[in-house]
This record gives structure tokens, sequence and C-alpha cells, in this order.
């Protein structure tokens, strides 16, 4: 008898429905649209058979995220001839699914199906308190010199603090041609991309293991070497394969994303949990944060919404800053945080190596960004939680 006689599958697409009759003879199928993932409660299916092809991919991409934030998600195969690299990306965030390029063989789909049939479903978490609710965040300036690398390195080391595991967390700087995170940690850059051009396979996990650099017990770095050509050298798939790995292999991912469009920013961003724009308070800087939010909004799949975090806020009387309200007005929307300004903290832990936490631990930078790494994780786990119910 096949293994996959009397088992639950659940169909995404119409142009499924004929399997039944074929390599899945003697399965329970139900067929159903896209909306029906965000309907799939634990253990109501043993696989779940999705067409790339029938759907929209944003849709798609928000069923099978929805399946991704259940304790024990179903067994998940992604067939079709176009299959969307964000798509392909959501669905890898589950520990068990596949994918299978049309056109394929009925004897294809059948082994495909039954090889994760048989494999082990993942153990749940024992609480919520040991489950991370945000992956992975990207931070990226309005403007250069907006402080984005500094905040990067403050939020690795804060949510490496708040998880208390060593090696949690992995801050990856995408300024691959002069990125600045390896300096301002005192660290070494040993993540030499562009030398393998088109071969983006050939990195693993334990390639990965040797780029990454410990920049503190909690905190490891993913870093390039100054290279002026690595832009132009170094393939999106290359890239897009470090932070899948990265995303396996650490709690939490914090990336330092250039300001400046490549091929790969869109996809780096969808497959945030959180998106921070920083801007200092300038008008032109916070012109330049209003447009750039306003862009990546419009290309994010949807409910997806940047955050605009404003950096260095100082007194007025030393200066013609603008006040937050002032400054929200230019943006035409609230900001999500601010940062006070401590410029002797910041160059003193730039000049010695390391963040600021460590050498200035009592610095106004340094609690306002506790503070916001506790909202965030607050605001991930209640998303989480509603997601799950």
């Amino acid at each position: 008898m096949s293994a996959l006689f009397g088992r639950r599958v659940l169909a995404i697409g119409q142009h499924l429905a004929p399997l039944a009759e074929g390599p899945l003879f003697g399965v329970i199928l139900e067929v159903a649209g896209v909306e029906r993932l965000s309907q799939v409660t634990p253990g109501a299916f043993d696989l779940v058979l999705i067409d790339a092809d029938g759907a929209d991919a944003n849709a798609l991409e928000a069923g099978v995220a929805a399946l991704a934030a259940l304790l024990t998600p179903p067994p998940t195969l992604l067939v079709g001839a176009h299959l969307p690299v964000r798509l392909v990306r959501a669905l890898m965030r589950l520990e068990r699914s596949d994918v299978l390029e049309a056109p394929f063989a009925p004897e294809q789909l059948a082994g495909a199906a039954q090889a994760l049939l048989a494999a082990p479903a993942p153990m749940a978490p024992v609480s919520a308190a040991s489950h991370t609710p945000s992956r992975c965040w990207s931070v990226t300036g309005a403007v250069g010199g907006s402080g984005a690398t500094t905040l990067a390195v403050e939020l690795a080391t804060m949510l490496g603090l708040r998880s208390g595991r060593e090696r949690s967390v992995c801050l990856v700087d995408l300024n691959l041609a002069d990125g600045a995170a390896a300096a301002y940690l005192g660290a070494k850059a040993a993540m030499p991309l562009s030398e393998f051009g088109l071969e983006a396979e050939r990195i693993d996990a334990g390639l990965l293991s040797a780029f990454a650099v410990p920049v503190s017990k909690f905190v490891d770095l993913l870093a390039c070497p100054r290279d002026p050509a690595a832009f132009d050298q170094t393939s999106r798939e290359a890239v897009l394969r470090v932070l899948d790995l990265a995303s396996d292999a650490y709690e939490c991912v914090v990336v330092d994303v250039p300001r400046h469009r490549r091929s790969w920013t869109l996809e780096v961003l969808s497959g945030s949990d959180e998106v921070l724009v920083v801007s200092e308070l300038t008008v032109p800087a916070l012109l330049a944060a209003r447009a750039l939010s306003d862009e990546i909004e419009a290309e994010l799949p949807a409910g997806m919404k940047p955050r605009i975090v404003l950096n260095r806020l100082a007194s007025r009387m030393f200066g013609p800053a603008p006040s937050m309200a002032e400054a929200e007005r230019a943006l035409q929307r609230k900001a999500d945080a601010g940062v006070s300004s401590d410029w002797e903290a910041a160059a003193a832990s730039a000049n010695l190596g390391g963040p600021i936490s460590q050498h200035r631990p009592k610095s106004k930078i340094v609690r306002d960004v506790a503070a916001l790494v506790d909202r965030l994780l607050a605001e991930g786990a209640r998303r989480h939680a509603a997601q799950a119910a």
C-alpha cells in the first residue's frame, strides 16, 4: 500500500485536483484557494501542496507566512513552472518543505511528497518565551551618515543581551564595497563574497561558520573585506544564500542594508520581520526618509511597513534642529522611535572598537535602543500569538 494512502492533503490551486486520480491516488484531498492557508490549524493536514502558478505571488507569500507561524507547520510542497524567489525564500522558513519545478513526472511528485511525509516533525518550543518572534531586522539609512550602521550594531548587541544565549545573533553588513561595521567593532571582515561569482551554491553552513567573526559572547559578524568592485562581482544569489543560511543558524539576524538599491534589496527587505529607516534631523534627511519609506512600503508585501527611527535627537538650545513634532510634519507620518544624541559615547566606542553598550553602558543611546528593541520584540510576540490563535 502506498505511503500516501489515507493522508490528508490540502491542495492550493484548482489545477491540482486531478492529482488525486494520479500520483496522489488514495489521499484525502481538499482543493481550495489561497485564503485557506491562513485558516490551517495544527494537525489538520499531513501535507500542503501549493501551485505557485495558481494564485498571486504576494497572496501565496502571506499564506506561507501564516503556515510558518504555526507551532508545528505541516510539510509543504511548492510546485509550478514560475517560482518567484520571494515565495521560495518564504517557503524555506518551514522546516519541512520542498520545491518541484514543472514540468515533472508523476513519480517525481509522489517521491517528493513521500519524502516530506517521512521527515520527522520539528519539536514545538517549550514555551512562548523560548521563541524569538522577529527573526530578521533590516536597517537602512535615509541619507549617508545617518547612523544606520551604528544603530545596526547596537540593535544586534541588545538582541544578544536579551536572548542571553551564546552566538544567538548575527549582524550582516551588506555594504559590500566599503562597509563600516567591522571597523566599528574592531573586528576582521572575513566574508569574501565576490570570490564566488555566480557559484552561490558553493556557500554552505560550513563556509558561513568560517566567514562568521565573533564580536561578543552573543553576536557574530558577517562582513566583506573592502573592495570597490564587490557590488559588481557579487551575485544576487550569493547575497540571498548567505541570508538564508544565517537565518537557519541564528535566532536573530540584523542586516545593515545599503541605501542605494541593488538587485537583491527588495528581496532582503521583503524577507525581514522589521525594516528600519534611519534619519537624522535635518530637513533634507527627513524628506529623503519620507520618500524612501514610501518607496519601500509600495513594494513590500501587503501589510508590511518600514519604521522610521530619528537619530541624534538633541536639546534645541544647542542648535536649530527640528523638534520631534516638526520632524513628523516633514515626514508626513509618525516616527516610530527616536535615539538621543551622545557624540562622545559614539566616538569613544568607534575609536576603541565595540558597541556603545560595551564602553558607555549608561549612554542615552543604549537606553533608547534598549527601549526600541523591547518594544519591537513585544509587538512581534503579539503578532506571533495572533497568527497562532
